[in-house]
This record gives structure tokens, C-alpha cells and sequence, in this order.
């Protein structure tokens, strides 16, 4: 089965629809499909991409790891957060099945672990602990999930948390906004350099697994060894620059040369050009 890893949809359902209609005519039913976080908002159809998805991870063919925008959504039904004149969740939390759709939602993980030609790597949305072995980010994320899924009132009170006082509620949060990071922090803001982005400090510590990420769609695509940033910005077309919906398709067959899939440099990938500009945030309508 192929898997094909994808960046950040965000309401982009006719790109999304493109990209998984040229899987099929790739490779028929022998894909999996790996959505690294960020379905809905923003762009102009959330549920179309949410049950496509659904579908697929129901059928054993998708696998699908929470956003920030994923928590946005929670946290807009449980009352947590308030929507700006920016989200277009509307049509997920004004449906007769919203409360399906977000049981649903906060059952998904937050790191989906794998291995492709016997090298290790897991998937999240947007960063890790510079020093977090493999063992212990998939246990941390493990924790967020628990909280996350549990019944709506502990939900809640999990995402009104203080970071600052509850390191599970922390994790959270680095897991799906961090940009910035080094040893001893985080942030989700952009790092001033280079030099400051969160994967620096982690590639830094020499770890053997591999991580599969989005939200960052001002970096843009970022190939290194050990690390794959497909956050392409689909929905930001048209806002200064060209958007698309990116697709990394590691090789899952031994090669001769003994590369192995998360080596750099890398051409496997796909891109699917937006549409159309879709997102018009408030300050550009100034």
C-alpha cells in the first residue's frame, strides 16, 4: 500500500478530491492515505474533506492526526473559544450532526506513529520536544488524546487549562501551533531566524526517526533529512503567492543506493495548484 502523505487542506475540498482521485488512478485501492492535521477551516468546504477522510480512515485507507484548526472547532462547540469574522467552521458547527462530527474529532490522535523501510517516523501536526525520543513522543501525545477524548465536561476543562500549569494542556499545544522551539522551550510564533524553528533544535539532537508535519505554510515545503513540512498554503493562494495542496509519497521499496525514504534531497511529491484565491482575512478587507 502507498502511502501518501498530505499537508494542510483547509477546506480545500476540490484539491483534496483531485489529489485522491489521482491516487486512485495511480494506484487504485493500493494507497493509504495520511492527513497531517488542519481538514477544515479557512477555505470554503470543511465537510466535504472531513467525509472523505472519515470515510477512508474508517475503511482502514487513511490515517489522520488533529490541527490547530481541529481544536479551533472543538473548542467553538464546547463554548471554549468564540469564532472571528476569519473561521469558516460554520458549516461543521450549525449541522444537525455537529455533535457526531465532534465526538468524532476529539477520538483522533494527535501523533500517528509508522514505519516505511524499516526507518521509524511519526506524523503530527506541527512540532516536537527538540530532545523527545520516539518512545516518549508518542506516549505525551498519548496523553493529550486521553484527556481530549474523554466526556465533553472533562474535555472542556482540559482545553481551558492553564500550559503554564498543566504540562498535558502544554503538550497540546506545541504539538499542534509550535513553530519556534529550542532545548528548554517553545513558541508558536515565527522564529526570528532560521536558525529558531522548533525542527532545528531537533534535527540538532540527533534523533533516528522521522517526522511528518504541516501548519507552516509561510516556510513552505521543507525537505531535510529526517523531516518532511508539507504545509504549502492551498488556501492562502492568491495572497502574495502561488498555493498548493502538497504530497510526499516515500519510496516504501529498498533501493540499490541504500537510501532510506526520509533522506534529503527527495522529489517524491505531489502538487495539486489551488483553484482560486479562497481565504480574505479581516485585515485584507481593511
Amino acid at each position: 500500500m502507498q502511502r501518501i502523505f498530505v499537508g494542510d487542506v483547509q477546506g480545500c475540498a476540490e484539491e483534496l478530491d483531485r489529489l485522491i482521485e489521482r491516487a486512485g488512478e495511480t494506484y487504485g485501492d493500493e494507497f493509504v492515505l495520511w492527513v497531517a492535521g488542519d481538514l477544515v477551516n479557512r477555505g470554503p468546504d470543511n465537510r466535504r474533506p472531513l467525509e472523505r477522510v472519515r470515510g477512508l480512515v474508517e475503511a482502514g485507507r487513511a490515517e489522520y492526526v488533529l490541527g490547530n484548526h481541529e481544536i479551533h472547532l472543538i473548542s467553538a462547540y464546547l463554548g471554549v473559544r468564540a469564532l472571528s469574522e476569519n473561521d469558516s467552521i460554520g458549516d461543521v458547527l450549525e449541522a444537525p450532526d455537529a455533535a457526531d462530527w465532534i465526538t468524532w474529532l476529539r477520538g483522533r490522535p494527535l501523533v500517528v506513529p509508522g514505519e516505511v523501510e524499516g526507518q521509524r517516523f511519526a506524523m503530527l501536526h506541527a512540532s516536537s520536544g527538540a530532545g523527545w525520543a520516539f518512545e516518549e513522543l508518542v506516549e505525551r501525545a498519548a496523553e493529550v488524546s486521553a484527556r481530549l477524548s474523554a466526556d465533553e465536561a472533562s474535555a472542556r476543562d482540559f482545553l481551558l487549562a492553564d500550559p503554564a500549569q498543566d504540562a498535558v494542556r502544554d503538550d497540546l499545544a506545541r504539538l499542534t501551533r509550535g513553530r519556534a522551539g529550542s532545548a528548554t522551550g517553545w513558541s508558536s510564533k515565527e522564529p526570528e531566524t532560521p536558525d529558531g524553528a522548533w525542527h532545528r533544535a531537533w534535527a540538532a539532537a540527533g534523533h533516528d526517526y522521522g517526522i511528518v508535519y504541516g501548519h507552516w505554510a509561510r516556510q513552505g515545503l521543507h525537505i531535510a533529512d529526517g523531516l518532511r513540512g508539507l504545509d504549502t498554503g492551498c488556501v492562502h493562494h492568491g495572497r502574495g503567492r502561488d498555493g498548493f495542496l502538497t504530497a510526499w509519497l516515500p519510496d516504501s521499496a529498498p533501493t540499490a543506493s541504500g537510501r532510506r525514504p526520509f533522506d534529503a534531497p527527495d522529489d517524491r511529491f505531489w502538487q495539486i495548484p489551488a483553484n482560486r484565491r479562497y481565504y480574505y482575512p479581516s485585515q485584507d478587507r481593511l
